[in-house]
């Protein structure tokens, strides 16, 4: 079946949603009805989903209508900035009561008002039941924390990147990907150190994964680490590369006794 991903909060995940016939595009509000209530939000993409996999979720809910003039009205109004402060500001004074580890980052109140989600980052897990019935009793509303990870807050709250440029995260990269340590020492970058491979966020930049398929093409053509090679400089061991030159640092044989070792680079075509 063709679905719908709708997202509620810009730092939460998409949705999965039955279109119910509508003629939908990336990017546009609509309504619908969930467990929790009605809630509005954005179109952020489509995909296809199995019945086995409808069935795990516990079925589809449909999309109700694309939001009108009124409907985007009334999430603005939801969502005014003076209104969001506030509820921030009381639930930092919630949090620091209880003593609570965190740092807030944004708040979200719902399309019909009726439940309200902070968005945290914090150091491993929080234990934050108490302050949630404190928050929900001052609210009248359903509360719910939810906890995001540093590249989260750099989405919500970064602005421009060391290129130069703004932030990916803020603009067209929807899915933050699992960029690890592996990815420096292929573009062979490790050597530049944490400062320079690292965003905002102080996490890996997220652009060390966009050529990671170039390089795994060029290495194709590169002979293993350890391999022996035959060269004008007499035989020897691989036991380098340089993937975007296509060549290879070689460790020449010793010919004689007590010689000095010889490292040379040599082009993958010779």
């Amino acid at each position: 079946m063709r679905v719908v991903l709708i997202q509620f909060i810009p730092w939460d995940r998409g949705y999965a949603f039955e279109p119910a016939g509508l003629d939908l595009s990336i990017g546009e509000i609509v309504v619908v009805n969930t467990e929790f209530g009605q809630e509005a939000g954005k179109v952020i993409g489509f995909g296809e989903l199995s019945d086995e996999e409808i069935k795990e979720l516990g079925g589809l809910k449909s999309v109700e209508r694309i939001a009108n003039r009124e409907d985007t009205g009334a999430m603005k109004e939801n969502n005014k900035p003076r209104k969001k402060e506030q509820a921030i500001d009381y639930c930092h004074k919630t949090v620091k009561r209880h003593g609570l580890e965190m740092k807030l980052v944004d708040c979200h109140f719902s399309f019909d008002d009726q439940r309200l989600t902070f968005a945290f980052i914090a150091d491993g897990r929080v234990d934050f039941r108490n302050a949630v019935k404190d928050l929900t009793k001052h609210f009248q509303r359903s509360v719910r924390l939810h906890q995001l990870g540093v590249r989260d807050e750099a989405k919500i709250a970064g602005d421009v990147g060391s290129c130069g440029f703004g932030l990916c995260c803020r603009g067209h990269l929807k899915v933050l990907g699992n960029v690890t340590s592996e990815l420096a020492e292929q573009q062979q970058v490790a050597h530049r150190g944490p400062e320079r491979l690292s965003g905002v966020c102080g996490r890996l930049k997220c652009c060390l994964a966009y050529e990671t398929g170039l390089y795994e093409e060029l290495a194709k053509k590169l002979p293993p680490i350890g391999t022996r090679v035959r060269t004008k400089h007499g035989r020897g061991e691989v036991v380098g590369w340089h993937i975007l030159k296509g060549s290879v640092t070689v460790k020449i044989d010793q010919e004689k006794e007590g010689e000095r070792n010889m490292i040379v680079e040599v082009p993958i075509e010779k």
